[in-house]
Formats: structure tokens, C-alpha cells, sequence
């Protein structure tokens, strides 16, 4: 590996201290199993599409994600440029760091590191609740719901001590077991012909997304958006695996938009089809709870059970839980490479940037981050709180506000590296460098607007509570706390200042 500081090579590190993780773990498909694992696609559907419909944007669920799907490409036509000329484990804290400086990029990656940690305890709190019920329903044992959070993180703690091949291979059947299902009762919806409405041509329309269900109008659109735009997050985990994937400079780019655009296309559809295969009206009112005996899920399983069979239903609730736990995995991996990049600079304890000898996993961040999620499970537990309803909700919440606001950053960070700083002309361009990015940017903020202003709405029953109120002052602190770290290290410390988000893989070097 290589530090660099400014435009000089630093000092070879890997005699220093800085260990490396295993290079060659994982291709191109399997950092887009990673990836789109994390974004989650039959937890994105069966979690948040039901609100969009019910709550958001109604009959225009599916523009909304077309809309998200555009928003997102844009972002990524960037994010990918920057990932062609650094390959880092810590993504967006090296992306920022070198774009915009060290003391953002300080503050965006303790912001990243934060969201990546409450994910993998939301996600876990979701598939525990969904384990419960459903063995509680088939099996008739009803065990606490904690139970099955701490033994799915120990499993996830154990996954992660060997290196990504093994994850890879784990969440590839678990992701082909969920697109295959999702896309069979949408593909029996599309040889159906629909539902009592056929196929709703005008559900796709983009300015349908800007329209809210009922009489609440802009405020319905925005919600409906901002759960739009949570389906996706984690497709931006492409860049943490290049230090460990094959060729990384052609690797991530391409991961990162097979994932987006791919996770995009197949949102459209899915949400598209079982809108039409309900009917617009049916599939409203059963999404805000208006039909007796009806919740969210029969969205899905009324289609499931009327066109592929009772059986079907089945598999697709236990398909809930697996992706959910495969999700809560990527996650884990996530926020261990990033304790594992702040780690090795020294800038957190020095043990977290040490990698297994012999599988080269970032072993030690990841023990930490099991404690970390463990910690946070065992809490929301002993507060007698519900892990749907507080847990996943309140600290998915959390995550995907202070992720989201790492991704604005990150988007004028690709102007300032390439156009303020004037790195590398060769890959300079008016669109892919400069408005692509300005939009994206523009555009992610504005989400981060409308998550703010509506995250009563997106926190459901579990407003009123404590930790809610607390969100934004958290995010803020933790951003914060980022900036005085970096401005207190560049005078007292300033050999760590020079490392901040500078470590980069050697074959990956800026050129």
C-alpha cells in the first residue's frame, strides 16, 4: 500500500504497520452480490414499498423509483470516476478526503462509519422480528426476539472472520433466491395481464412520483421519495471490496452501476407489477391499512398465492428472513472495513487496522463491530422495546440520514477533485466530472432535506420516543465531532493529519 499526502507518494507502509486486506477475494459478481445484498431487495420491497403506497406516492410507487433510479445513476457516473483513480477500504472517507480535504473527509467517514454500524443492528432487529413470527406461526415455539438477534449476529461475527469469498458465496444464493421469487410473481402478474385495472401504464410516468397519495399532497410525494430512495442504501459499498476484488479499477466502476441501474430496473418492475396486480384502489387501501385482516404483506402474498400457489407464500416469508440476514452480513462488512481504514491510519486504536493472517480479513474491526451491534441489540432490549417498530425503524433512520449526507459530500467532492484541484485532465469532463456530479449533489440534498422534514412520518409509531428526537442532534455531533478531530490532529498530530483517508492500495495508486 501507499500513503499519499497532497501530490507526493509517502513512505511505503506495508513494513509499517499497516496490514494488508487479501487481495483477489472476490470478482466482478460477487462485489455485486455485496453490494445489491445490502441494498436488500426483498426487504426494500416487502419494507418499504407497502409505505410508498399507502403513505406516499400511491398510484406513483413505481415513478418514485424511477425517479430514485435517475437521481442515483447520475450520482454514480461521479462516484465511479473517483473509484478508477483511488482504491481504498474506506470509500467515501477517502473519496472526501481527497476531494474536499482531510478535515471533511474526517467528518464524512465518522459519519459512514455510524451509519454502516446502526445498519447492521436495524437489519438485524427486522430479521429477528420476521424469524419470530414466523416460526411462532409455522412451528408454534414462540422465543424471545432477542434471541434470535444475538444468534444471528454471532453467526454474521463468525462469517466475517474468513475473507470475502466465503460472504460472497453466501449472499449470491440468498440474492438469486430473492430475485427469484420477486421476479416470478411479477413476470405471472405481467402474463396475467395485471389485476382488475391491467397493467397501469401510468404508474411509470416520472412526474407521478412528484404527486402524493390522498389529500396530503407534496408532504405524501416526499415521504414516498425518501423511502424510494432508502431501497438502495449500501449499493455504494462497491469501493470498500476493491482492495479486495480483482482489477479493482475496472471492477468497482462496473459493480457500482450494474448495481444501480439493475437494482433501479428491478424496483420499477416489481413495485410496478403488484400495484397493477392488486389494482391501483385495492393496493392503496391495503397498504394504509383500510381493509380488515389485510396488512402490507398481502401486497405480495394475495398475487403469490394467486398465480404461483400456496406454497409459493411460503417460501417467499422464509425468503423475508434469509434476505434480511444477508443484508444484516453485507452490513457487518461495511462497517468493519471502515473501522478497519480508520484503524490502520492510527486515527482510532491501531489494532483495528490489522488483518487475519491467514484469511486477511479485517478481523479485529470486525470483532469490534459485533460487540458494537450487540451492544445496541441488547440496549433496545432491555428498554422493553419492539425490534420492527424501534429497533430497525428508529436506527435505520438514523443510518440513512447521516449516509446520505456522506453521498452529497461525496458528489462535490468529485468536482473538487477533478475541477478545483485539477487532478488527472485525462478523465475530466463536462458531464461525468462536473454536472453530473452538481446534480447529483443538488439532488441528494434535497433528499436529505425531505427526510429531515418528514421523519416524523418515516419513524411511524416510534416518534414519540427518546432516541428519535435525538437523530438529527446525532448526526450533527458526529459530523462535528469529524471536524474537530481532523483540526486538533493537524496541529498536535499532524504525521496522522497526513494520513487521513490517504491510504490507498498500492496497484491502485491515483496515476
Amino acid at each position: 500500500m501507499t500513503v499519499r499526502s497532497g501530490d507526493a507518494v509517502g513512505p511505503r507502509v506495508g513494513s509499517d504497520g499497516v496490514d494488508r486486506l487479501k487481495a483477489d477475494s472476490v470478482g466482478l459478481p460477487g462485489v455485486v452480490f455485496m453490494a445489491v445484498a445490502t441494498a436488500a431487495p426483498i426487504t426494500a420491497m416487502t419494507g418499504n414499498l407497502p409505505i410508498i403506497i399507502g403513505q406516499g406516492n400511491g398510484a406513483g410507487a413505481p415513478a418514485a423509483y424511477v425517479l430514485a433510479t435517475v437521481v442515483l445513476t447520475v450520482f454514480s457516473v461521479g462516484y465511479v470516476a473517483m473509484a478508477r483513480h483511488i482504491t481504498a477500504a474506506g470509500a467515501f472517507y477517502g473519496y472526501v478526503s481527497h476531494g474536499l480535504g482531510r478535515v471533511a473527509g474526517m467528518a464524512s467517514g465518522l459519519l459512514a462509519l455510524l451509519a454502516y454500524i446502526v445498519f447492521e443492528a436495524s437489519v438485524i432487529g427486522f430479521f429477528a422480528y420476521s424469524l419470530r413470527g414466523l416460526v411462532r406461526s409455522q412451528a408454534g415455539v414462540d422465543l424471545d426476539w432477542g434471541w434470535y438477534a444475538l444468534v444471528g449476529l454471532t453467526v454474521i461475527g463468525v462469517t466475517a472472520w474468513f475473507d470475502l469469498h466465503l460472504t460472497a458465496k453466501v449472499l449470491g444464493v440468498a440474492l438469486l433466491l430473492e430475485i427469484a421469487v420477486l421476479g416470478a410473481v411479477s413476470l405471472a402478474v405481467l402474463a396475467a395481464g395485471g389485476g382488475p385495472d391491467g397493467i397501469v401504464l401510468g404508474a411509470v410516468s416520472p412526474l407521478n412520483g412528484l404527486k402524493g397519495v390522498g389529500s396530503s399532497g407534496t408532504a405524501a410525494a416526499g415521504v414516498g421519495l425518501v423511502f424510494a430512495f432508502c431501497s438502495w442504501v449500501g449499493f455504494e459499498s462497491t469501493a470498500m471490496y476493491g482492495e479486495e476484488s480483482r482489477d479493482p479499477k475496472r471492477v468497482v466502476p462496473r459493480a457500482t452501476m450494474v448495481s444501480v441501474v439493475g437494482i433501479g430496473l428491478f424496483y420499477v418492475f416489481v413495485s410496478w407489477m403488484i400495484l397493477s396486480g392488486n389494482g391501483v384502489g385495492h393496493a392503496v387501501a391495503v397498504a394504509a391499512g383500510a381493509v380488515p385482516g389485510k396488512d402490507g404483506n398481502s401486497l405480495f402474498f394475495d398475487p403469490l398465492g394467486e398465480h404461483l400457489g400456496a406454497w409459493a407464500v411460503t417460501v417467499f416469508q422464509w425468503l423475508v428472513v434469509t434476505g434480511s440476514f444477508a443484508c444484516a452480513i453485507a452490513f457487518h462488512q461495511c462497517a468493519a472495513r471502515y473501522l478497519y481504514a480508520i484503524g490502520r491510519e492510527g486515527l482510532l486504536h491501531p489494532a483495528l487496522g490489522r488483518t487475519h493472517p491467514r484469511h486477511g480479513s479485517p478481523y479485529v474491526a470486525s470483532v469490534v463491530q459485533s460487540a458494537v451491534a450487540a451492544g445496541l441489540v441488547l440496549a433496545f432490549l432491555l428498554a422493553g422495546m419492539d425490534p420492527y417498530v424501534h429497533l430497525y425503524t428508529l436506527l435505520a433512520l438514523l443510518g440513512t440520514m447521516a449516509i446520505l449526507v456522506v453521498q452529497t459530500l461525496c458528489s462535490f467532492a468529485v468536482v473538487g477533485y477533478f475541477h478545483v484541484q485539477r487532478r488527472h485532465p485525462e478523465t475530466a469532463h463536462w458531464f461525468r466530472t462536473l454536472l453530473a456530479p452538481l446534480v447529483g449533489g443538488v439532488a441528494m440534498g434535497a433528499v436529505v432535506a425531505l427526510l429531515v422534514a418528514d421523519r416524523g412520518a418515516v419513524a411511524g409509531a416510534a416518534a414519540g420516543t427518546l432516541v428519535f428526537r435525538l437523530i438529527p442532534y446525532l448526526v450533527i455531533g458526529v459530523f462535528l465531532v469529524g471536524i474537530g478531530t481532523a483540526l486538533v490532529l493537524r496541529r498536535v498530530r499532524p504525521e496522522l493529519y497526513a494520513r487521513m483517508g490517504r491510504i490507498v492500495l498500492e496497484d491502485a495508486v491515483e496515476r
